[in-house]
């Protein structure tokens, strides 16, 4: 039986303020048990390497990629699935999370409210386990509800814990992610991922043009193209029921693509507020569909790429690679400015009509 993580709203962290390491000077429950557990499955030799302080430099120019050398991942991580679609179906034959080591188990999370489970998720759990591959410190999955089996597609739900789950963080380096069938994902079974990553983040600040406000809803004001949430603790539920009509929608018309959780600015022109973190940043980014087996390039296009943090596999390519080599690689798996502009046309009407 896993440990339970049990919390309520209360546990958001309204503000977390942000210093030049972007890190916090106190760690909440969750990061408590999220790192503890984490540390304790590497010393237990749970993963499949030891992950130590990574090489990391901040590429020049105004995008401040952060590039880091995880050659260790690249070795020896589990060979991704064959993906032929976005919409495909759950595999039991393969490898999914209800077949991993039950020690890798970190807890489960259950949300309640004042009157105890909260309404509407009676039936909702989520296992929090360590990648046994991992990309950064900290480095665990979320899987809603394992037992259901569901695909690689979000559900409200899902999105949900990602969103609490950064507003349990009380560090402003918490990450979570999710990448669709068809823009990397690797295993066809619902999950997402969550990191801690200490370097900032263009995407925390990066302007935006509003889209629907009254819904959170917003165009990224830069590189690379996309969309944008925002929501505070308040506003969860609102918000990610509109992300999910959004990658419904996307799901639909078998458009890929990734999504980025991190505390951000709230989406206004004032510059004093972007030192503030008191809500959560949703980046969602339409993009290119890649089928086949994942491929292990130096450089895959997924949720840490697009957000401005860049793990290289190969040391070479780590450390000759530029920020205008970085932006020809990504561009190359973001739709085509036309077609970006007409599913945003899209999407803003397909939302004012619900």
């Amino acid at each position: 039986m896993p440990v339970q993580f049990v919390y309520w709203n209360q546990d958001f962290t309204k503000d977390v303020p942000v210093n030049t390491n972007n890190t916090s000077a106190w760690k909440s429950r969750f990061d408590t048990a999220i790192q503890a557990g984490w540390m304790d499955r590497m010393e237990r030799g749970l993963l499949r390497y030891r992950l130590d302080d990574l090489q990391t430099r901040i590429l020049p120019g105004p995008c401040g990629f952060v590039a880091q050398l995880n050659i260790k991942r690249g070795l020896e991580r589990r060979k991704p699935q064959e993906i032929l679609s976005i919409q495909q179906d759950f595999n039991a034959e393969l490898f999914h999370f209800n077949k991993v080591n039950p020690d890798e188990i970190i807890f489960e999370m259950i949300k309640e409210s004042e009157e105890g489970h909260e309404i509407g998720r009676q039936s909702c759990k989520t296992i929090v386990l360590v990648n046994v591959s991992p990309l950064e410190f900290g480095h665990c999955l979320f899987v809603p509800d394992p037992a259901r089996c569901f695909p690689q597609i979000l559900t409200r739900f899902a999105v949900e814990v990602g969103i609490e789950s950064v507003l349990l963080s009380s560090d402003p380096s918490f990450r979570v992610g999710f990448n669709s069938l068809g823009a990397f994902a690797s295993v066809n079974h619902l999950h997402l991922h969550g990191y801690y990553l200490k370097y900032k983040l263009r995407i925390e600040t990066i302007p935006v043009r509003p889209l629907i406000p009254d819904k959170g809803f917003y165009t990224l004001g830069g590189f690379p193209a996309g969309f944008l949430f925002y929501t505070e603790s308040k506003g969860v539920k609102d918000v990610a029921s509109a992300i999910c009509h959004v990658t419904d929608f996307l799901v639909e018309a078998n458009v890929a693509h990734n999504l980025f959780m991190t505390r951000g600015a709230p989406p206004c022109e004032d510059d004093d507020d972007k030192l503030l973190r008191k809500g959560v940043r949703i980046a969602v980014w339409p993009r290119v569909a890649c089928f086949g087996t994942k491929e292990e390039s130096a450089l895959n296009v997924a949720l840490c790429e697009l957000a401005g943090h860049l793990p290289f596999k190969n040391k070479k390519a780590y450390e000759l690679t530029t920020e205008s080599r970085v932006i020809e690689i990504i561009q190359r798996y973001l739709l085509p400015h036309e077609d970006f502009l007409q599913l945003e046309k899209q999407l803003t009407h397909h939302l004012m009509t619900l």
